[in-house]
């Protein structure tokens, strides 16, 4: 059995989490993202922030990579305008899950990105705010917002009680490992309400945010950062 950390603390957040646990934790957040609407949230994000824009050969940070499977949403909607994905997480056993998908990626501090602002067409951040004290979340955001030339969308969970409580049943019939039912639900009570999140989107200094609730008690919000740039303007009409 695992040792879990105290109560009110992720065992993905501790950095003495043994590696298998952890490997075993990232699979199972992988499963309940292609399960429980992670992928699909993602996934609409993105194709409403790049909806009539004419740049090709976007790149993209996946910011708290995980896995690395959200990826595959991120090809799949953006298509042949991908020009791929550098990965970033704090976990080594993240990063090396990653690579096994022929994903670049980057170990790192999410408070101290390793590259320069501007660095990335689209920043992406799946399942990371609710892990950041509600003290730092606006500077998380401002953080996010800095990195992309274009846009950043932002999945996250909705706190709700019936979340939880579907949330320990599932993890019990899919057979989760015991970290993962733990963190899962201190996940969901961390979450945000929609107006919530909106806030502190604003309060990071960005204008008209789009916040959508999404399946599986997720949210999802996205902006542009760059709309004066003419390579991100959208296709001008040929009819």
């Amino acid at each position: 059995m695992a040792e879990l950390p105290p109560a009110g603390i992720e065992a993905l957040d501790t950095p003495d989490l043994d590696d298998a646990v952890a490997q075993s934790t990232l699979c199972d957040i992988a499963r309940t993202n292609a399960l429980f609407g992670g992928h699909a949230a993602l996934g609409f994000g993105l194709e409403r922030l790049t909806q009539g824009c004419a740049a090709e050969r976007l790149t993209v940070l996946d910011v708290g990579a995980g896995a690395g499977d959200g990826t595959g949403q991120i090809r799949r909607v953006l298509g042949p305008n991908w020009s791929g994905s550098t990965a970033l997480d704090h976990h080594r056993i993240a990063a090396r899950m990653c690579r096994k998908r022929g994903i670049a990626s980057v170990v790192g501090d999410i408070w101290h990105l390793p590259m320069r602002q501007r660095s990335f067409d689209i920043v992406v951040a799946n399942l990371v705010l609710h892990h950041a004290p509600r003290n730092d979340v606006v500077h998380l955001v401002e953080h996010l917002s800095e990195m992309a030339r274009l846009g950043v969308v932002i999945a996250d969970l909705r706190r709700s009680a019936v979340a939880v409580a579907g949330f320990r049943i599932a993890g019990g019939i899919l057979r989760f490992h015991e970290v993962t039912r733990h963190d899962g639900v201190l996940s969901i009570k961390r979450g945000f309400t929609k107006s919530e999140l909106h806030d502190i989107i604003v309060d990071a200094g960005i204008q008209n945010p789009r916040v959508h609730r999404r399946f599986g008690w997720r949210l999802v919000a996205y902006w542009r950062t760059s709309d004066e740039n003419s390579r991100y303007r959208p296709r001008a009409r040929t009819d």
